[in-house]
């Protein structure tokens, strides 16, 4: 069943009141209210978009996952990741639309920053917790900023956006764990991705990774439990099922296709794993993207031509 064409939003389209900007500020109530107040799934790519939600609340679906929000709220959503927002009518706040590259300088020098610029970040009233008005205070001097028109606006714009980013980032790693400590398990679970992306339709298991790593498979699991609040098998099956949503919802495979690509020598086998991994069967996940009731993954499944691809 064919999968509906997913909408990327280019940022000459985003900031179509002024075309000259480096990046674009408005009210969450312009758009939403524009838009019935429901945001369709879509995506940005080479764009980072930073949400406060003050009034109201939100259904947000991002890259598959649904979370429901009430005022007070901040949102960052990183390049390519799929999102719709469903407003309460009324809803209040900012957000900021910013091409990636104007970050570059946060990240030039730490594949950490960088890792944690590519994730999306949802903070809710209590992860916000004290850190709610000097949020406020950086959106509303982006803002005002991007309103006026003064000497320098260029370059004070690209000063505040960097600071907003660094706000998220720091919140983000205060709510998370922060040290010495913190950094030496991020880069071991960055290192573990790593080899994840490499050989996840390989069908490795656990000990292979950690003998990789150099560390035994229960330290690394605990580290990434610590870290991820998910084990590292876990983290495993949610690559190799992200993988099999991407070719359900892009590609004009069967099932049994899927299976047979990712590795899975018995497709009963993989619809199990499947439902067991992301809660639905294939066919009925297919069938919720047809129906619009659930959200494409971005990027496409590499191996696959031009010619198969849906979208």
């Amino acid at each position: 069943m064919p999968a509906t064409p997913l909408l990327v939003v280019p940022f000459r389209e985003v900031r179509h009141f002024g075309p000259e900007d480096s990046l674009y500020f408005e009210a969450i109530r312009v758009r939403a209210s524009q838009h019935q107040w429901t945001i369709p799934a879509h995506r940005h790519e080479g764009l980072h978009q930073f949400q406060l939600l003050t009034e109201g609340g939100l259904v947000g679906m991002l890259d598959g996952e649904r979370h429901v929000l009430k005022a007070p709220a901040a949102v960052m959503v990183a390049p390519g990741v799929v999102h719709s927002f469903v407003y309460e009518p009324d809803s209040a706040g900012s957000q900021v639309t910013v091409p990636s590259e104007a970050l570059a300088s946060l990240s030039a020098h730490s594949p950490a920053i960088q890792q944690r610029l590519s994730q999306k970040l949802i903070l809710d009233e209590a992860a916000l917790g004290a850190g709610l008005a000097d949020c406020a205070q950086r959106f509303a001097m982006l803002g005002e900023e991007f309103m006026a028109q003064r000497a320098g606006r260029a370059e004070a714009l690209q000063s505040h956006v960097i600071l907003l980013a660094l706000w998220f980032l720091r919140h983000q790693e205060a709510i998370s764990g922060s040290g010495r400590l913190r950094a030496s398990r991020d880069t071991l679970v960055q290192r573990y991705r790593g080899l994840v992306e490499l050989h996840f339709a390989e069908h490795r298991p656990l000990g292979f990774y950690a003998r990789a790593l150099g560390v035994t498979a229960d330290h690394l699991s605990r580290v990434c439990r610590a870290t991820t609040s998910t084990s590292a098998l876990e983290l495993l099956h949610a690559r190799v099922a992200l993988e099999a949503k991407r070719m359900l919802a892009h590609f004009d495979l069967t099932v049994a296709d899927v299976a047979e690509r990712l590795g899975f020598d018995d497709v009963g086998y993989f619809s199990r794993f499947f439902k067991a991994t992301t809660g639905s069967a294939p066919s009925v996940y297919r069938d919720a993207l047809a129906a619009g009731l659930a959200a494409a993954p971005r990027r496409v499944a590499p191996g696959i031509t031009d010619g198969e691809r849906r979208d």
